[in-house]
Protein backbone atom coordinates (compact mmCIF):
# COMPACT_ATOMS: atom_id res chain seq x y z
CA UNK A 1 0.00 0.00 0.00
CA UNK A 2 1.41 3.42 -0.88
CA UNK A 3 0.97 6.19 2.18
CA UNK A 4 1.36 9.61 2.10
CA UNK A 5 4.73 10.89 4.12
CA UNK A 6 2.85 11.91 6.77
CA UNK A 7 1.30 8.92 7.44
CA UNK A 8 1.85 6.34 10.17
CA UNK A 9 3.65 3.57 8.50
CA UNK A 10 3.15 0.01 9.85
CA UNK A 11 6.82 -0.57 9.58
CA UNK A 12 8.25 1.73 11.68
CA UNK A 13 5.66 1.32 14.66
CA UNK A 14 7.71 2.06 17.83
CA UNK A 15 6.02 -1.23 19.08
CA UNK A 16 4.27 -2.98 22.23
CA UNK A 17 5.04 -3.12 25.69
CA UNK A 18 5.09 -6.61 25.86
CA UNK A 19 7.20 -8.03 22.69
CA UNK A 20 4.82 -9.89 20.22
CA UNK A 21 6.20 -11.52 17.06
CA UNK A 22 4.54 -9.79 14.64
CA UNK A 23 2.09 -11.17 11.88
CA UNK A 24 2.71 -12.86 8.84
CA UNK A 25 -0.41 -11.54 7.43
CA UNK A 26 -1.61 -8.48 9.09
CA UNK A 27 0.03 -5.20 9.99
CA UNK A 28 0.36 -4.35 13.64
CA UNK A 29 -2.57 -1.56 13.48
CA UNK A 30 -4.65 -4.82 11.84
CA UNK A 31 -4.26 -7.12 15.05
CA UNK A 32 -4.66 -3.41 16.94
CA UNK A 33 -8.11 -2.96 15.53
CA UNK A 34 -9.29 -7.21 15.41
CA UNK A 35 -8.45 -7.20 19.12
CA UNK A 36 -10.38 -4.16 20.27
CA UNK A 37 -13.25 -5.56 17.98
CA UNK A 38 -13.05 -8.78 20.04
CA UNK A 39 -13.06 -6.91 23.34
CA UNK A 40 -15.37 -7.39 26.06
CA UNK A 41 -15.82 -4.03 26.50
CA UNK A 42 -16.76 -3.46 22.59
CA UNK A 43 -19.05 -6.06 22.47
CA UNK A 44 -21.04 -4.22 25.49
CA UNK A 45 -21.27 -1.04 24.01
CA UNK A 46 -24.33 -2.65 22.18
CA UNK A 47 -26.14 -1.81 25.35
CA UNK A 48 -24.69 1.58 26.31
CA UNK A 49 -26.40 5.43 25.74
CA UNK A 50 -25.80 7.35 22.99
CA UNK A 51 -28.31 9.90 23.64
CA UNK A 52 -31.27 7.63 24.62
CA UNK A 53 -31.29 5.12 27.45
CA UNK A 54 -31.00 1.35 25.96
CA UNK A 55 -34.85 0.51 26.38
CA UNK A 56 -36.63 3.56 24.62
CA UNK A 57 -36.44 2.21 21.07
CA UNK A 58 -34.64 -0.07 18.86
CA UNK A 59 -33.58 1.99 16.02
CA UNK A 60 -32.16 4.72 18.22
CA UNK A 61 -28.08 5.01 18.07
CA UNK A 62 -26.11 2.99 21.09
CA UNK A 63 -22.32 3.73 21.44
CA UNK A 64 -22.02 0.44 19.53
CA UNK A 65 -23.65 1.73 16.41
CA UNK A 66 -22.09 5.18 17.10
CA UNK A 67 -18.31 3.77 16.84
CA UNK A 68 -19.46 1.79 13.70
CA UNK A 69 -20.50 4.92 12.12
CA UNK A 70 -17.27 6.65 13.35
CA UNK A 71 -15.08 4.30 11.84
CA UNK A 72 -16.71 4.12 8.42
CA UNK A 73 -16.07 7.88 8.10
CA UNK A 74 -12.53 7.88 9.74
CA UNK A 75 -11.45 4.98 7.27
CA UNK A 76 -13.35 7.58 4.46
CA UNK A 77 -11.03 10.22 5.17
CA UNK A 78 -8.07 8.46 6.09
CA UNK A 79 -8.41 7.02 2.78
CA UNK A 80 -8.63 10.16 0.24
CA UNK A 81 -5.81 11.57 2.73
CA UNK A 82 -3.47 8.59 2.25
CA UNK A 83 -3.52 7.95 5.61
CA UNK A 84 -3.47 4.47 7.34
CA UNK A 85 -6.87 3.19 7.14
CA UNK A 86 -6.25 0.32 9.70
CA UNK A 87 -4.72 2.70 12.60
CA UNK A 88 -7.42 5.00 11.63
CA UNK A 89 -10.04 2.13 11.70
CA UNK A 90 -8.80 0.92 14.98
CA UNK A 91 -8.29 4.57 17.25
CA UNK A 92 -12.39 5.22 15.60
CA UNK A 93 -13.71 1.59 17.39
CA UNK A 94 -11.32 2.34 20.41
CA UNK A 95 -12.09 6.16 21.09
CA UNK A 96 -15.71 5.36 23.66
CA UNK A 97 -14.64 1.91 25.51
CA UNK A 98 -15.12 3.92 28.07
CA UNK A 99 -17.98 5.27 28.35
CA UNK A 100 -20.21 4.51 31.42
CA UNK A 101 -23.70 3.58 31.03
CA UNK A 102 -26.03 6.28 30.11
CA UNK A 103 -23.80 8.33 27.90
CA UNK A 104 -22.48 11.53 29.37
CA UNK A 105 -25.27 11.69 32.07
CA UNK A 106 -23.38 8.29 33.68
CA UNK A 107 -19.86 10.20 33.04
CA UNK A 108 -20.74 13.24 34.92
CA UNK A 109 -22.34 11.32 37.85
CA UNK A 110 -18.93 8.92 38.36
CA UNK A 111 -16.74 11.70 38.08
CA UNK A 112 -18.47 13.62 40.87
CA UNK A 113 -18.51 10.89 42.93
CA UNK A 114 -15.00 9.72 41.76
CA UNK A 115 -13.51 13.50 42.16
CA UNK A 116 -12.48 12.62 46.13
CA UNK A 117 -9.88 9.70 44.44
CA UNK A 118 -8.63 11.36 41.33
CA UNK A 119 -11.95 11.73 38.85
CA UNK A 120 -12.99 9.70 35.74
CA UNK A 121 -12.69 10.53 32.33
CA UNK A 122 -13.65 8.28 29.63
CA UNK A 123 -10.77 8.76 27.21
CA UNK A 124 -8.36 7.40 30.37
CA UNK A 125 -10.88 4.59 31.00
CA UNK A 126 -10.34 3.61 27.67
CA UNK A 127 -6.98 3.38 27.94
CA UNK A 128 -7.34 1.76 31.35
CA UNK A 129 -9.40 -1.05 29.10
CA UNK A 130 -6.82 -1.58 26.51
CA UNK A 131 -3.80 -1.75 29.02
CA UNK A 132 -5.34 -3.44 31.99
CA UNK A 133 -9.04 -4.60 32.45
CA UNK A 134 -9.69 -6.73 29.57
CA UNK A 135 -7.85 -9.99 30.76
CA UNK A 136 -8.12 -12.78 27.88
CA UNK A 137 -4.70 -13.20 26.85
CA UNK A 138 -2.23 -15.54 28.72
CA UNK A 139 0.93 -13.32 28.38
CA UNK A 140 -0.35 -9.48 29.78
CA UNK A 141 -3.32 -8.24 30.71
CA UNK A 142 -4.97 -5.51 28.55
CA UNK A 143 -5.09 -5.62 24.93
CA UNK A 144 -1.34 -4.90 24.41
CA UNK A 145 -1.52 -2.82 21.59
CA UNK A 146 1.11 -0.45 19.42
CA UNK A 147 1.97 2.50 20.83
CA UNK A 148 0.62 3.94 17.78
CA UNK A 149 -2.52 3.26 18.54
CA UNK A 150 -2.64 4.16 22.87
CA UNK A 151 -1.17 7.48 21.74
CA UNK A 152 -3.90 7.81 19.14
CA UNK A 153 -6.73 6.73 22.01
CA UNK A 154 -5.14 9.41 24.84
CA UNK A 155 -4.66 12.17 22.18
CA UNK A 156 -7.33 11.87 19.72
CA UNK A 157 -8.89 15.14 21.12
CA UNK A 158 -5.78 16.75 21.23
CA UNK A 159 -2.71 17.49 23.81
CA UNK A 160 -3.32 16.39 27.47
CA UNK A 161 -1.72 19.16 29.72
CA UNK A 162 -1.50 19.42 33.22
CA UNK A 163 -2.54 17.06 36.02
CA UNK A 164 -3.06 14.10 34.06
CA UNK A 165 -6.23 11.59 34.69
CA UNK A 166 -4.75 8.83 36.85
CA UNK A 167 -5.68 6.10 34.52
CA UNK A 168 -3.96 7.67 32.12
CA UNK A 169 -0.82 8.67 34.09
CA UNK A 170 -0.06 4.93 34.81
CA UNK A 171 -0.30 4.19 31.24
CA UNK A 172 2.04 7.08 30.31
CA UNK A 173 4.68 6.09 32.92
CA UNK A 174 5.01 2.79 31.00
CA UNK A 175 4.84 3.87 27.55
CA UNK A 176 5.65 7.77 27.38
CA UNK A 177 3.03 8.70 24.93
CA UNK A 178 4.26 12.27 24.48
CA UNK A 179 1.18 13.94 25.51
CA UNK A 180 2.16 17.36 25.43
CA UNK A 181 1.99 16.71 21.45
CA UNK A 182 -0.59 16.69 19.05
CA UNK A 183 -1.95 13.18 17.83
CA UNK A 184 -1.01 11.26 14.57
CA UNK A 185 -2.34 12.40 11.53
CA UNK A 186 -4.88 9.18 11.94
CA UNK A 187 -5.90 10.19 15.14
CA UNK A 188 -7.03 13.24 14.25
CA UNK A 189 -8.94 12.23 11.62
CA UNK A 190 -10.91 9.70 14.02
CA UNK A 191 -11.62 12.96 16.48
CA UNK A 192 -13.24 14.41 13.43
CA UNK A 193 -14.99 11.12 12.09
CA UNK A 194 -16.62 11.42 15.96
CA UNK A 195 -17.61 14.99 15.25
CA UNK A 196 -19.08 14.38 12.14
CA UNK A 197 -21.07 11.05 13.04
CA UNK A 198 -22.64 12.03 16.16
CA UNK A 199 -24.12 15.45 14.98
CA UNK A 200 -25.67 13.66 11.88
CA UNK A 201 -27.04 10.85 13.49
CA UNK A 202 -28.12 12.88 16.67
CA UNK A 203 -30.70 14.97 14.38
CA UNK A 204 -31.57 11.73 12.88
CA UNK A 205 -32.39 10.63 16.61
CA UNK A 206 -33.86 13.91 17.41
CA UNK A 207 -36.59 13.66 14.37
CA UNK A 208 -37.31 10.05 15.13
CA UNK A 209 -38.36 10.96 18.83
CA UNK A 210 -40.10 14.00 17.79
CA UNK A 211 -38.04 16.77 19.74
CA UNK A 212 -38.27 18.78 16.60
CA UNK A 213 -39.24 18.68 13.08
CA UNK A 214 -37.97 18.89 9.52
CA UNK A 215 -38.90 22.50 9.29
CA UNK A 216 -37.14 23.34 12.32
CA UNK A 217 -33.84 21.69 11.09
CA UNK A 218 -34.32 22.88 7.91
CA UNK A 219 -33.78 26.97 9.45
CA UNK A 220 -30.19 26.08 10.63
CA UNK A 221 -26.75 25.99 8.01
CA UNK A 222 -26.07 23.81 5.89
CA UNK A 223 -29.50 21.75 6.70
CA UNK A 224 -31.62 23.87 4.91
CA UNK A 225 -29.62 23.82 1.35
CA UNK A 226 -29.76 20.07 1.60
CA UNK A 227 -33.32 19.88 1.86
CA UNK A 228 -33.88 22.69 -0.79
CA UNK A 229 -31.89 20.76 -3.07
CA UNK A 230 -33.73 17.46 -2.36
CA UNK A 231 -36.99 19.06 -3.05
CA UNK A 232 -35.74 20.06 -6.68
CA UNK A 233 -34.70 16.77 -7.43
CA UNK A 234 -37.35 14.86 -6.07
CA UNK A 235 -40.49 17.35 -5.72
CA UNK A 236 -42.93 14.49 -4.50
CA UNK A 237 -40.78 12.56 -2.10
CA UNK A 238 -42.36 10.62 0.60
CA UNK A 239 -40.88 12.61 3.54
CA UNK A 240 -38.80 9.99 5.48
CA UNK A 241 -37.17 9.39 2.19
CA UNK A 242 -36.79 12.75 2.04
CA UNK A 243 -35.17 13.59 5.33
CA UNK A 244 -32.64 10.81 4.90
CA UNK A 245 -31.79 12.42 1.45
CA UNK A 246 -31.64 14.96 2.80
CA UNK A 247 -29.64 14.16 6.04
CA UNK A 248 -26.59 12.39 3.98
CA UNK A 249 -26.17 15.51 1.82
CA UNK A 250 -25.20 16.52 5.28
CA UNK A 251 -23.11 14.20 5.97
CA UNK A 252 -21.51 14.45 3.01
CA UNK A 253 -20.77 18.43 2.81
CA UNK A 254 -19.43 17.52 6.01
CA UNK A 255 -16.86 14.64 5.12
CA UNK A 256 -16.10 16.81 1.96
CA UNK A 257 -15.30 19.79 3.93
CA UNK A 258 -12.78 17.66 6.28
CA UNK A 259 -11.07 16.69 3.23
CA UNK A 260 -10.31 19.51 0.71
CA UNK A 261 -9.56 21.79 3.90
CA UNK A 262 -6.94 18.66 5.27
CA UNK A 263 -5.24 18.79 2.19
CA UNK A 264 -4.96 22.38 1.78
CA UNK A 265 -3.83 22.71 5.79
CA UNK A 266 -1.14 19.60 4.86
CA UNK A 267 0.16 21.50 1.63
CA UNK A 268 0.90 24.71 3.77
CA UNK A 269 2.36 23.61 6.81
CA UNK A 270 4.89 21.66 4.99
CA UNK A 271 4.91 18.62 7.13
CA UNK A 272 6.94 15.90 5.26
CA UNK A 273 5.96 13.06 8.62
CA UNK A 274 4.26 11.98 11.36
CA UNK A 275 6.46 13.60 13.33
CA UNK A 276 5.86 16.52 11.77
CA UNK A 277 2.25 16.48 12.52
CA UNK A 278 2.93 15.73 16.16
CA UNK A 279 5.22 18.84 16.74
CA UNK A 280 3.26 21.13 14.45
CA UNK A 281 1.48 22.63 17.12
CA UNK A 282 -1.88 23.21 15.80
CA UNK A 283 -3.53 20.17 14.71
CA UNK A 284 -3.74 19.54 10.49
CA UNK A 285 -6.63 17.95 10.25
CA UNK A 286 -9.77 20.19 10.44
CA UNK A 287 -13.27 21.73 8.80
CA UNK A 288 -12.54 24.87 7.05
CA UNK A 289 -13.49 28.07 9.25
CA UNK A 290 -16.89 29.04 7.91
CA UNK A 291 -18.41 25.00 7.73
CA UNK A 292 -16.95 25.12 11.78
CA UNK A 293 -19.10 28.36 12.49
CA UNK A 294 -22.16 26.37 10.54
CA UNK A 295 -21.60 23.36 12.42
CA UNK A 296 -21.39 25.39 15.87
CA UNK A 297 -25.16 26.27 15.19
CA UNK A 298 -26.08 22.75 14.89
CA UNK A 299 -24.76 21.81 17.73
CA UNK A 300 -25.96 24.79 19.90
CA UNK A 301 -29.44 23.98 18.71
CA UNK A 302 -29.20 20.10 19.20
CA UNK A 303 -28.03 20.71 22.84
CA UNK A 304 -31.08 22.85 23.60
CA UNK A 305 -33.66 20.82 21.99
CA UNK A 306 -31.95 17.59 22.14
CA UNK A 307 -29.61 16.88 24.86
CA UNK A 308 -31.64 19.45 27.21
CA UNK A 309 -34.83 18.45 26.02
CA UNK A 310 -37.54 17.83 29.21
CA UNK A 311 -38.20 14.55 28.67
CA UNK A 312 -34.58 13.83 28.28
CA UNK A 313 -33.73 16.04 31.65
CA UNK A 314 -36.39 13.41 33.19
CA UNK A 315 -34.51 10.68 32.15
CA UNK A 316 -30.90 12.13 32.94
CA UNK A 317 -31.82 12.69 36.14
CA UNK A 318 -33.11 9.21 37.17
CA UNK A 319 -30.19 7.59 35.71
CA UNK A 320 -27.63 9.51 37.62
CA UNK A 321 -29.28 8.47 40.51
CA UNK A 322 -28.65 4.79 39.37
CA UNK A 323 -25.25 5.41 39.33
CA UNK A 324 -24.72 7.21 42.81
CA UNK A 325 -26.92 4.91 44.18
CA UNK A 326 -24.53 1.46 42.58
CA UNK A 327 -21.71 3.45 43.20
CA UNK A 328 -22.50 3.98 47.52
CA UNK A 329 -23.87 0.34 47.59
CA UNK A 330 -20.89 -1.15 46.41
CA UNK A 331 -18.11 0.86 48.20
CA UNK A 332 -20.32 -0.77 51.17
CA UNK A 333 -20.73 -4.61 50.07
CA UNK A 334 -17.30 -4.35 47.42
CA UNK A 335 -17.60 -8.32 47.75
CA UNK A 336 -21.14 -8.69 46.16
CA UNK A 337 -19.01 -7.73 43.13
CA UNK A 338 -19.27 -10.89 40.33
CA UNK A 339 -16.94 -13.44 41.55
CA UNK A 340 -13.96 -12.36 38.68
CA UNK A 341 -13.74 -9.23 40.69
CA UNK A 342 -12.66 -10.94 43.77
CA UNK A 343 -9.10 -11.82 43.91
CA UNK A 344 -8.11 -7.81 43.11
CA UNK A 345 -10.84 -7.02 45.85
CA UNK A 346 -8.97 -8.85 47.74
CA UNK A 347 -5.06 -7.65 46.71
CA UNK A 348 -6.38 -3.90 47.10
CA UNK A 349 -4.12 -2.58 50.23
CA UNK A 350 -6.14 0.63 50.62
CA UNK A 351 -9.38 2.70 50.15
CA UNK A 352 -7.98 4.25 47.14
CA UNK A 353 -7.90 1.24 45.24
CA UNK A 354 -10.83 -0.43 45.97
CA UNK A 355 -12.91 2.62 45.11
CA UNK A 356 -11.14 2.71 41.83
CA UNK A 357 -12.03 -0.81 41.47
CA UNK A 358 -15.80 -0.18 42.48
CA UNK A 359 -15.48 2.66 39.90
CA UNK A 360 -14.05 0.12 37.08
CA UNK A 361 -16.77 -1.77 37.37
CA UNK A 362 -19.73 0.19 37.76
CA UNK A 363 -18.42 1.79 34.47
CA UNK A 364 -17.95 -1.26 32.87
CA UNK A 365 -21.91 -1.92 33.08
CA UNK A 366 -24.73 -1.58 30.48
CA UNK A 367 -27.41 0.56 30.62
CA UNK A 368 -29.68 -2.56 30.91
CA UNK A 369 -27.27 -4.35 33.48
CA UNK A 370 -27.39 -1.17 35.07
CA UNK A 371 -31.07 -0.65 35.46
CA UNK A 372 -31.82 -3.84 36.09
CA UNK A 373 -29.16 -4.17 39.28
CA UNK A 374 -30.36 -1.17 40.25
CA UNK A 375 -34.22 -2.45 40.51
CA UNK A 376 -33.23 -5.52 42.57
CA UNK A 377 -31.25 -3.94 45.06
CA UNK A 378 -33.24 -0.78 45.44
CA UNK A 379 -36.74 -1.86 44.39
CA UNK A 380 -38.56 0.86 45.88
CA UNK A 381 -36.45 3.55 43.93
CA UNK A 382 -37.16 1.28 40.80
CA UNK A 383 -40.45 1.08 41.24
CA UNK A 384 -40.76 5.40 41.00
CA UNK A 385 -38.48 5.58 37.98
CA UNK A 386 -40.14 7.49 34.78
CA UNK A 387 -38.70 4.97 33.02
Amino acid sequence: MTYAPYATFPDRTRGRRIFEEESSFRSPFQRDRDRIIHASAFRRLKHKTQVFVEHEGDNYRTRLTHSIEVAQVARTIAGALGLNQELTEAVALAHDLGHTPFGHTGEDALHALMEPYGGFDHNAQAIRIVTSLEKHYAEFDGLNLTWEALEAIAKHNGPVLGDLPWALAACNDEMDLELATHASTEAQVAALADDIAYNNHDLHDGLRAGLFTDADIAELPIIGAAFATVDQKYPDLEATRRRHEALRRVFGVLVSDVIDTTRANLETSGVQSVEDVRGLGRPVVAFSDGLWRDLKVIRAFLFTRMYRAPSVMVVRAHVATVVEDLFAYYLDNTMEMPARWHPEIKSCTDKLSRVRLVCDYIAGMTDRFALQLHAQIFPERAAASPL
